[in-house]
């Protein structure tokens, strides 16, 4: 998480580990499981130059991949998702909106590549959830950023399948263009409480017009 480790490093030897954090070799081995199951390192018994546990992402992407996992296996339910991140879209949001140094370039630029009427929906779905990412990485929040891609991310192919439910897709992405400019330009002109409430909304009427999340779930 200090970023002093990252892919294609090394970890000291299990051995080592144990001396250096004053714990028994067998938690070292769990913590090692755990972090192989999760996506950030790779483990090889033996000896020479590809033995012993290697970093290969970054913990932002071993999270992603948990929480997919968690909600392919049905741990979290999509509504529980969802709530989840109308908490953490709303603090982005009201917390860019209060920032003086905010930078919304990387916005902007995703709003103008969303425009294209053509974009089927896979694409301009793809392009709505870099927005989201972008505004929480706006926030310079990287915890809530991490766990905001995990959760788009886990959640990924749920949308795509909800956007197939949508009759009149051309209508609900011109409905999300302007969802997203409004956002955006509330938190331009730092009005907290505005930005809360459009984030909400628009997150809210998404899976409720989609089909994905009942109203009474939210």
């Amino acid at each position: 998480m200090e970023g002093r480790l990252g892919p294609g490093d090394r970890l000291p030897s299990e051995r080592d580990l144990s001396a250096d954090l004053g714990v028994g070799r067998s938690s070292v081995r769990e913590a090692l499981r755990v972090l192989e199951v999760m996506g950030l390192i790779r483990t090889a018994t033996g000896s020479g130059p590809q033995s012993g546990a290697i970093v290969i992402a970054t913990p932002a992407g071993g999270m992603q991949q948990l929480l997919r996992l968690q909600v392919a296996a049905q741990g979290f339910p999509i509504a529980d998702v969802v709530q989840t991140r109308l908490v953490l879209e709303g603090a982005v949001a009201a917390s860019l909106a209060a920032s003086e140094s905010r930078d919304t370039a990387a916005a902007h630029a995703l709003l103008d590549a969303m425009d294209d009427a053509d974009l089927p929906a896979p694409e301009f779905l793809a392009l709505d959830a870099q927005l989201h990412l972008a505004l929480a990485e706006a926030s310079g929040n990287s915890v809530i950023a991490a766990m905001m891609a995990g959760l788009r991310s886990a959640i990924e192919s749920y949308v795509l399948e909800g956007s197939a439910r949508i009759d009149d897709w051309r209508g609900m992405a011109e409905r999300l263009r302007a969802e997203h400019r409004a956002l955006v330009a509330a938190i331009e002109s730092g009005d907290g409480d505005s930005a809360r409430s459009l984030v909400h909304d628009h997150i809210i009427g998404y899976y409720t017009a989609s089909g994905l999340v009942p109203d009474a779930a939210l």
